[in-house]
């Protein structure tokens, strides 16, 4: 599964996730994504979910991970581009203030 990593003028890094996010891929994005934090201390982390065609509880943590990884650096973390499956699991799992990037 890849992740397709930029940042934004405002210093926003946006993960764009593609495929399926399960237990096999999901290590694979954090090391992706964590790296790119490490390397750009960025202020926001954007996940945009909009690639994305399956999701197992691995994407919940996945997220939580990340986080928990920006909010030790004084970031924020905002998902979009959610189908409504995805935005269904994150709002069950209590991670509704990170919904549309608010």
């Amino acid at each position: 599964m890849p992740v397709y990593i930029s940042e934004n003028p405002s210093g926003t890094l946006i993960a764009k996730l593609t495929g399926e996010i399960d237990h096999h891929t999901a290590r694979w994005l954090r090391m992706d994504i964590d790296t790119a934090i490490q390397d750009r201390s960025p202020e926001k982390l954007l996940l945009d979910f909009s690639g994305v065609s399956f999701m197992d509880s691995s994407g919940v943590g996945l997220v939580m991970g990340r986080y928990r990884n920006m909010s030790e650096r004084g970031g924020k973390v905002a998902l979009v581009n959610m189908p409504e499956y995805i935005e269904k699991v994150m709002s069950l799992a209590g991670m509704d203030r990170l919904l549309g990037g608010k």
